[in-house]
């Protein structure tokens, strides 16, 4: 499958360039590229989509760096969306976001992506795609399907909510997410180390009848900068024991969710090219290149992907 990288075009030629001086090649010949583009429409998005469940398991282990913590594995959700040609059948697809200026619409029409990704490795466990008038939560919502018990899920403050908490921690897995600045989180326990238990409430729960039990965690990161401000931060969890998991090392731990914002920009920028455009004019299209790009790593290993981003200076956000 070939998949655009900012290190190579890689056409078939490339893929063979050796082989016939073995004798290996026989008569057979390089594939005229119209040839390539009606076997991708032959082909279509769905079996890679199937070839990327099959494969995307956890990678990491005991050993992996920032894989694991206090014996829990270490993943993170966020969404991410990509770009893609403009044309009407992608348009009426995938639909074109706003751009903040009036009526007027962004330059390319837009597929929304939610991730669930192991932090150590990272390795993508799985995805959920759609047109960009899907919000992230409700992709987000579609991923506890590959969480399990020893698991910690690390997520942003946009994803905090009853119904999608519950979901995650249904599968067996705990949570550490960031709250939004405007939730009220009651004292209902103080505990030693200064964090607290607090309940959370669904939307359709008004009179808070059916709490979440959750343990909220208060701090303030320091800019260096000289003219920098505290930034408040407050999290939730669902780890209720202070010896056993101290607020401190909770509070240090969550910087780690930031290693999927990583991921993204090893993908959509080292490995799609900065800016670059998904070329696939048709949805159908759009897709099997998403799931491509999701399944190099697999093929290449994701130490090989995170090398050929270090060579390049990737380090930045997607």
């Amino acid at each position: 499958m070939a998949v655009d990288t900012p290190l190579q075009r890689t056409r078939p030629r490339h893929l063979v360039a050796g082989l016939r001086g073995l004798g290996l090649l026989g008569k057979w010949h390089v594939p005229a590229k119209s040839s390539l583009f009606r076997a991708r429409q032959r082909l279509g998005f769905e079996p890679l989509q199937v070839l990327f469940a099959a494969t995307a398991k956890p990678m990491a282990n005991e050993s992996t760096p920032g894989a694991f913590w206090r014996g829990l594995r270490l993943l993170a959700v966020d969404g991410t969306c990509w770009d893609v040609a403009d044309t009407e059948a992608n348009q009426a697809a995938f639909g074109r976001p706003g751009n903040g200026r009036g009526t007027r619409r962004s330059a390319f029409v837009q597929v929304r992506m939610a991730a669930l990704v192991e932090v150590g490795s990272h390795a993508v466990l799985d995805a959920e795609l759609a047109g960009c008038r899907t919000g992230e939560v409700t992709l987000v919502g579609r991923l506890p399907r590959s969480c399990d018990a020893g698991q910690l899920v690390l997520a942003d403050r946009g994803f905090l909510g009853v119904p999608l908490w519950r979901a995650f921690t249904a599968t067996g897995a705990d949570l550490l997410w960031r709250v939004p600045a405007n939730r009220v989180l009651p004292v209902r326990k103080l505990l030693r180390d200064g964090s607290w238990l607090s309940d959370i409430h669904a939307g359709t729960d008004p009179a808070k009848r059916d709490p979440v039990q959750v343990r909220v965690l208060a701090y303030q990161l320091k800019d260096t900068g000289s003219a920098a401000a505290q930034d408040d931060y407050r999290l939730v969890t669902t780890l209720l024991d202070p010896r056993r998991y101290p607020a401190r090392q909770l509070a240090a731990l969550y910087r780690e969710r930031w290693e999927i914002e990583s991921v993204f920009a090893e993908i959509k920028t080292c490995q799609r090219g900065a800016k670059v455009v998904l070329s696939s004019k048709t949805p159908d299209g759009v897709l099997q290149q998403i799931w491509a790009h999701l399944l190099v790593p697999r093929a290449a290993g994701t130490d090989a992907e995170w090398a050929v981003c270090e060579s390049m200076g990737c380090s930045g956000v997607a």
